[in-house]
């Protein structure tokens, strides 16, 4: 596996410089990479100009995306099922009986009757396809563990999470965790993970030493995209067919508050300082910023039907659109529309990621 560990040198700077300098490098060599589920590609978005810089074509129903925390890959979920044992496009570098091996049905009797779909790892920045890996069923949002190693794919249809190690591009285990398992998280230190159960109103905490559930946290109604504190000690579930959030200890298992947002939900993030929770409002057509040490509310019209969201290192947000192939971009300090970015298509889980950092 790459090393996690960079190094970068400033000289010697005020401390307030350096801060401002190491901010505004690692943005500007950051690209934001959005997934167009049904439109087969992930589109590649400059976050310092909001311009489309790039695509990758190829990746079918692309909705789930994560990246590594060193930047230098991306594993991307599909979608789309198709029968096990058929195999996907062979990625070039790879043999086609490293392919065939990689791709083999199960067994005889499995073939034709199981359903697989694909984990596609790609390298940043040349975007190039390094392994496929099968997971049984259709794969709806990827997390990558804090180390890097292990990705965790979850699979509505299958009631059930995989795990695969990226070390030798295999599948470790598959998880039954509740109905209806939708996003999930990994904590700082890599020893838990958490996985929304949007069928039940649970969250299942995961031992990832023995990968088993150790416990469920009871949510609201439909719990789907969750984001966790930096430190660890606080998950924050969207309930998204009762307009809540909930706010939970992760030490306790104990929801400690309940946030009323209004209407259905969809995406949710946390600012970079972790005051601010951002909380796409489809059915109100709004994005919402809750102040969470003032419990005060700041909102922003985005109209048609907010979608997923992520908080972009520098103060901003993206913000896909369910119904129109675009995202808005929003100040996250005024709460005012500052762009709009016509990506083509219907924006998944987006994902920051460097983009130049690698190619020197």
């Amino acid at each position: 596996m790459p090393s996690f560990l960079t190094t970068s040198s400033f000289g010697i700077l005020p401390a307030a410089i350096l801060a401002v300098a190491i901010a505004t490098s690692a943005v500007a060599n950051h690209r934001v990479y959005v997934p167009l589920g049904s439109d087969d590609k992930i589109v590649i978005v400059d976050p310092g100009t909001n311009a489309i810089v790039g695509e990758i074509d190829g990746l079918a129903a692309v909705h789930g995306l994560a990246g590594t925390p060193d930047g230098r890959y991306l594993v991307a979920g599909s979608y789309d099922e198709r029968p096990a044992g058929k195999a996907p496009a062979k990625p070039k570098g790879i043999t086609a009986n490293e392919h065939a091996a990689h791709h083999a049905p199960k067994s005889q009797d499995e073939a034709g009757k199981a359903t697989v779909s694909t984990l596609t790892v790609l390298s940043v920045p040349a975007h190039a396809v390094v392994r496929r890996i099968d997971v049984p069923g259709a794969v709806h949002h990827v997390a990558v563990a804090p180390s890097g190693r292990f990705v965790i794919a979850t699979q509505p249809g299958e009631n059930a999470i995989t795990i695969v190690d990226l070390g030798n591009y295999s599948v470790v285990t598959t998880i039954a965790t509740g109905p209806l398992p939708n996003y999930a998280k990994f904590s700082p230190d890599g020893a838990r993970a958490y996985v929304s159960n949007a069928g039940n109103g649970t969250i299942s905490e995961i031992d990832t030493k023995r990968w088993i559930v150790r416990r469920n946290y009871l949510a609201g109604n439909s719990p789907e995209h969750i984001v966790l504190s930096r430190n660890g000690g606080t998950l924050y579930a969207n309930n998204v067919d009762d307009g809540t959030v909930s706010v939970i200890n992760t030490s306790s298992g104990e929801t400690v508050k309940t946030i009323p947002i209004g209407g259905r939900l969809h995406g949710i993030d946390l600012s970079d300082d972790g005051q601010t929770l951002f909380v796409a409002a489809m059915d109100e057509n709004k994005v919402v910023a809750v102040n969470l040490r003032g419990n005060t509310y700041r909102s922003v019209r985005t109209n048609p039907a907010p979608y997923h969201l992520t908080a972009i290192k520098g103060g901003k947000l993206y913000v896909a659109s369910a119904e129109e192939p675009k995202a808005w971009v929003i100040d996250q300090s005024t709460m005012t529309i500052a762009d709009e970015i016509p990506i083509g298509g219907k924006g998944h889980q987006m994902v920051q990621a460097p983009g130049k950092a690698h190619s020197q």
